[in-house]
């Protein structure tokens, strides 16, 4: 056998064992947070004057800590959903549902990130680390134990976990979040995954229903879907002004694109069948998140540097 054939195995064989670790923790998820997150921790530190080099360990460790704690909240999501997952088209092939790797696998595994998390955010601030814990806390029990099987509020609830990144990016840096800034980022997200989570659901509507998940166009029907989606839209515009306390650019900027979202759901769902529209809406929801905490980003680090 030559050695060629070897090192080809070996490589194959390690990009498998890469994929199998990467479904279980939601490697997407993961890295779709640290945009938000690190909109936190730069924002934080324009607000209070904190330079990049001494700001650099805390990054290090808001990075990793944040990681490993969505990590954890993937893992024991794809632990307790096995029964539903093996029904749906989207996730029938989890190595959860499919036996690729064990339960306690998972399971130590999903504490280890927790418990690593959980350090690395407290060597930046306590504060980090709590706010880490309750959105691991939220996401396991209140949404994926409780809620999400039991009513078509599972959204809201759920959007509480998925809007910490930029709290823990912020507490990485100040031990208080209390500025009206990233309480606004903060309400922006929470506001941001019913839009976004109601696209996908209608897109994987079909799923839901035979999985027996009580998703709002599920449950209540598309027209009532697209009630609430911009319902949801006219208070991600209202929120866009709590950013004004900082800056005006940034307000103007979460103002354009919380209205070219509201124009795009009237119009897509008026011109449109469902599953296109719906399509659309979850597209752009990627853009306005990726565009609005790029923004962010940049605008810190330019007057970071030139402060």
């Amino acid at each position: 056998m030559s050695k060629s054939f070897i090192n080809q195995a070996s490589t194959s064989q390690q990009k498998s064992y890469w994929d199998i670790l990467s479904k279980t923790i939601k490697i997407g998820i993961i890295k779709s947070n640290m945009i938000p997150m690190f909109a936190g921790f730069t924002l934080a530190m324009y607000t209070y004057d904190v330079g990049i080099i001494e700001s650099l360990p805390s990054a290090i460790l808001a990075l990793i800590g944040s990681s490993f704690i969505i990590a954890a909240a993937g893992s024991f999501n794809n632990l307790y959903e096995r029964d539903i997952d093996s029904i749906m088209n989207r996730t029938k092939d989890r190595p959860t549902v499919t036996g690729q790797i064990k339960f306690k696998t998972v399971f130590f595994l999903g504490i280890a990130l927790m418990v690593l998390g959980t350090i690395a955010l407290y060597f930046t601030t306590p504060l980090a680390a709590l706010l880490g814990l309750a959105g691991l806390f939220v996401y396991v029990y209140p949404y994926t134990m409780w809620s999400k099987r039991k009513t078509v509020y599972n959204t809201e609830i759920g959007s509480i976990s998925g809007a910490m990144p930029p709290l823990i990016g912020w507490a990485a840096v100040h031990p208080s979040i209390l500025h009206p800034a990233i309480l606004g980022l903060f309400i922006i997200m929470v506001i941001w995954q019913m839009p976004h989570f109601y696209a996908i659901a209608i897109r994987r509507r079909d799923d839901y229903r035979s999985a027996n998940i009580p998703m709002l166009p599920v449950v209540k029907g598309i027209r009532r879907t697209y009630i609430q989606t911009n319902v949801y839209l006219v208070l991600l515009i209202l929120t866009s002004i709590l950013l004004n306390s900082l800056s005006l650019g940034l307000t103007l900027v979460a103002l354009l694109l919380g209205t070219i979202w509201l124009g795009l759901s009237i119009y897509g769902y008026h011109k449109m069948d469902s599953t296109k529209w719906a399509t659309i809406m979850f597209v752009y929801s990627l853009i306005h998140m990726t565009i609005l905490f790029s923004t962010v980003i940049i605008y810190s680090l330019i007057n970071v540097i030139f402060h």
